[in-house]
């Protein structure tokens, strides 16, 4: 009986043994006689075995590579029940920064035994649980969050009185939050269909360039969340709103689609600039503009703390434009991405990030004492002084010669982020 089991493995490994060209796994199996062939299509180091049941033995099995490839073959005989098999399909998983995909072939003569309740709720929702984690590590939830955020922060800034805490500004904010949620995941979702190669080798447990996802997928999903995105913007009728979501999918696409005088990603100015358009100028005034314009009817100003959120964003904005490339400088070079780490190095960039950011803190802190409402001066002032003395200090720790380790701190960096829109609608 031929039959194919791929699952994911979620753990670092732990039970191998390295001997000369081989390895040796331990593996525990009972039961059913089988012929078991199982082939790892990328980097088995991360691999580890889980089955859920008490083992009664343990086999060592070897694993043989694959001429001069990265897949390996394990061959090997046990007895083996559904019960078992179904426990590997369940219990591979590959750890989520691999999330390295493989494919189990078990081939017998004979066909497993049944056990009684083999069937389980569990097995039925695994499905389902891995298909939403594969979405929810295509949607880039970093960047949700912080689209998420960003805008209901800047709504509050139109919000003048306690009064203007209504149905229609809590229905407006929400309008706005799912269009442009739906186009960020567009955004997102377009960047790694034309960055699977890159992502093999800089991201390679997210789902297109894991193989979870097919090309086909990637791109209907994108499809569907762009028109779905256009389509809250037009029901909802909001120039400010249709104008942010329409600026954003041109840079979006102009960033990331490989097509003649696009893919402005290769540049690192013209990249820089992209996300600084949308993060920093479309995010603020925009949404700003929607609730102030659209939902209040009130005539357009750009208020200080307007101003201020969007000077302070710009500077955020590029400082993340120019820190997701250091971890990912090795698929950036080997692709001919222009990157400023390519160009500066890893260690320049870094510094350069972290000495803009104490700039933008430094200005906070000025405009937060310059505020004539003592508790928002309060509140300003000690708020960025605390963030950039926790910046500094965590900075100083970075080993830049690990990619773990910058690639945490990118992602502090987006919690710096997220912080700092809680402190903007306090800015008065």
């Amino acid at each position: 009986m031929d039959s194919m089991l791929i699952g994911s493995f979620p753990r670092p490994c732990s039970s191998y043994v390295s001997s000369g060209m081989g390895l040796t796994l331990a593996l525990a199996l009972d039961v059913l006689m089988i012929d078991f062939r199982f082939v790892i299509l990328d980097d088995w180091r991360t691999v580890k075995f889980k089955l859920g049941h008490s083992p009664s033995s343990y086999v060592p099995v070897q694993i043989s590579r694959n001429g001069a490839g990265r897949s390996y073959t394990v061959s090997f005989q046990q007895h083996l029940t559904k019960h078992h098999v179904r426990g590997i399909q369940e219990g591979c998983t590959f750890y989520k920064r691999w999330n390295t995909k493989c494919v189990v072939n078990a081939a017998s003569g004979q066909p497993l035994e049944s056990e009684p309740g083999a069937s389980s709720p569990k097995s039925t929702l695994t499905p389902v649980k891995n298909a939403l984690d594969a979405f929810y590590r295509f949607s880039r939830p970093h960047t949700v969050i912080g689209t998420a955020l960003s805008i209901i922060s800047v709504s509050l800034l139109a919000v003048e009185k306690l009064s203007d805490f209504s149905p229609l500004f809590f229905t407006g904010v929400l309008e706005a939050v799912v269009a442009a949620l739906l186009m960020n995941i567009y955004i997102v979702g377009l960047n790694q269909i034309s960055d699977i190669e890159i992502d093999k080798v800089n991201k390679p447990y997210l789902p297109l360039a894991s193989g979870e996802y097919s090309v086909g997928t990637g791109v209907g999903i994108v499809t569907s969340f762009a028109f779905m995105s256009f389509l809250v913007g037009w029901i909802v009728g909001s120039w400010p709103l249709f104008w942010a979501l329409f600026v954003s999918f041109v840079l979006g696409t102009a960033y990331s689609i490989d097509l003649p005088l696009l893919r402005w990603k290769r540049f690192a100015l013209v990249a820089a600039m992209c996300i600084l358009a949308v993060r920093a100028v479309i995010v603020q005034i925009a949404f700003y503009m929607h609730v102030q314009t659209f939902v209040y009817g009130r005539p357009a100003v750009f208020s200080r703390p307007l101003i201020f959120a969007t000077a302070f964003m710009s500077f955020f904005s590029v400082v993340i434009a120019l820190f997701k490339d250091i971890p990912d400088i090795e698929g950036d070079r080997i692709f001919g991405i222009r990157s400023f780490s390519v160009r500066l190095g890893q260690k320049r960039v870094f510094w350069i990030c972290i000495l803009l950011l104490q700039m933008a803190y430094g200005a906070a802190v000025s405009v937060g004492a310059t505020s004539s409402c003592l508790w928002s001066k309060l509140v300003t002032v000690l708020g960025h002084a605390v963030l950039a003395s926790i910046l500094w200090t965590r900075a100083k720790s970075v080993d830049l010669k690990s990619k773990a380790a910058i690639t945490s701190f990118y992602m502090f960096i987006w919690q710096l982020f997220y912080a700092e829109y809680f402190l903007i609608p306090l800015v008065r």
